[in-house]
């Protein structure tokens, strides 16, 4: 999760009531318990494999030490969606011949490897003191301070010493503590949320790479949009065929009966061709609309996004002064806006919603925001990875702030020089 996502999470109303303190929290429990788990294997595998390599059996404890952080990355990556709900992509290669030593000279030769071996350092003498740490000043001081009566009930000599400090000798001191630890508790989840974020991002960093596998998503990004753009061509075909064209041929089959006909029977079959050239015309215009909205060429992306809105469930309000940008910007911002409020109105629970459009510095920006459930992740499939290919076209970015509890919003920019006046 982003800081600003952590940030708009935090100040959220809906913060307590939502899962991701606690995931949180979870996240630090099992960080804590793997990080000593790992220091151990490590002291481990360094005090066997250097106290035997003078006899060479240590050296396969000395490879395995330095592979120890392929084992811990699938651990943490997969623990790291606890607080952070992007999926960490994996930074090794497939081997390029079968077997186990091709498999570790491809390990031992990237660099992902070594990085892994680097968080293993870190997260054994470092990252996990710090999560206990943290755990014990943000959960466990307010929690035995709000335990205070319990504690000094089960108490066989009358008085309690919470956290080795505070020494509680009768139950009015120990109930009145107990509204201070609720007040430090709600701190301390917020503690937890704040540390937990830069905890997550140093994990993604050395065990993801800065970019993660970059060349992998723009390959499988192009390949979605071709995918994409050969399913549209093939639904164009369908409605063509199955629409306009049957009418067509209706259409061609009467007037040839009205050329080989006289009177009232012709006039008659001329009103049906009429009537059958207009629903023709109609159903083209209704498949050129939703390939390139007419009123999108003609009054530009503001126009079109505030009629966009009219058609969906739940009311939005829309904020657009913008110029008249190249068509292809247009193009891309409207479909993506779109997109992006049918996710709205389908998956967020929401019951209002606002679109903002602006160019500043080059750049055009299109936010929407919704104020339902949140939790949004492109990995569940509620189109946000084709709304994010279909920007990358045009050379823009997409980024997703979708905290559990909300809000959502999510952010097209799309670098776009203007073309025209406000419309």
């Amino acid at each position: 999760m982003h800081a600003e996502t952590a940030w708009r999470a935090l100040t959220s109303h809906r913060f307590l009531w939502s899962r991701w303190p606690w995931t949180c929290a979870a996240y630090l429990v099992t960080g804590a318990a793997a990080g000593l788990a790992v220091l151990l294997l490590a002291t481990a595998l360094l005090a066997v494999g250097a106290a035997l390599t003078i006899v060479l059996i240590g050296v396969p404890f000395l490879i395995a030490l330095a592979l120890l952080g392929l084992p811990v990355g699938v651990l943490e990556r997969a623990r790291m969606r606890l607080a952070d709900t992007r999926r960490a992509p994996v930074p090794h290669r497939q081997p390029p011949h079968p077997g186990l030593a091709s498999w570790a000279r491809t390990r031992l030769a990237e660099r992902g490897t070594w990085r892994a071996l680097g968080y293993v350092a870190l997260f054994a003498t470092v990252l996990w003191p710090a999560d206990l740490f943290v755990l014990v000043c943000a959960l466990v001081v307010p929690g035995s301070l709000i335990l205070a009566p319990l504690l000094l009930a089960a108490s066989e000599d009358g008085e309690v010493r919470l956290v080795k400090l505070v020494l509680i000798g009768s139950p009015g001191a120990a109930w009145a503590v107990v509204p201070i630890g609720v007040a430090m508790l709600v701190l301390g989840l917020h503690l937890v949320a704040l540390y937990a974020t830069p905890r997550a991002t140093v994990a993604r960093v050395l065990l993801a790479g800065p970019g993660g596998d970059a060349l992998t998503a723009v390959t499988r990004s192009r390949a979605r949009l071709v995918d994409a753009f050969d399913a549209e061509r093939r639904r164009i075909e369908r409605d063509l065929h199955d629409g306009a064209q049957q009418r067509l041929v209706a259409l061609g089959v009467t007037i040839g009966l009205a050329r080989i006909s006289d009177g009232e029977e012709r006039d008659t079959l001329m009103a049906k061709a009429q009537g059958e050239a207009a629903a023709a015309l109609a159903e083209i215009r209704e498949l050129i609309h939703g390939i390139h909205p007419r009123v999108l060429t003609e009054r530009g992306l503001a126009a079109a996004l505030a009629e966009a809105v009219d058609h969906l469930a739940i009311p939005v309000s829309v904020t657009a002064d913008l110029p008249r940008l190249p068509p292809a910007v247009e193009t891309a911002a409207y479909f993506a806006a779109c997109e992006a409020l049918a996710n709205v109105a389908r998956h967020s629970g929401a019951d209002d919603a606002t679109l903002e459009a602006a160019v500043s510095r080059g750049r055009l920006r299109v936010e929407i925001t919704d104020n339902g459930r949140g939790g949004a992740d492109p990995s569940r499939g509620t189109g946000l990875t084709g709304l994010a290919d279909r920007v990358a076209v045009v050379d823009g970015s997409l980024s997703l702030s979708s905290p559990p509890g909300g809000p959502t919003r999510v952010v097209v920019e799309i670098p776009c020089p203007p073309t025209g006046p406000p419309a």
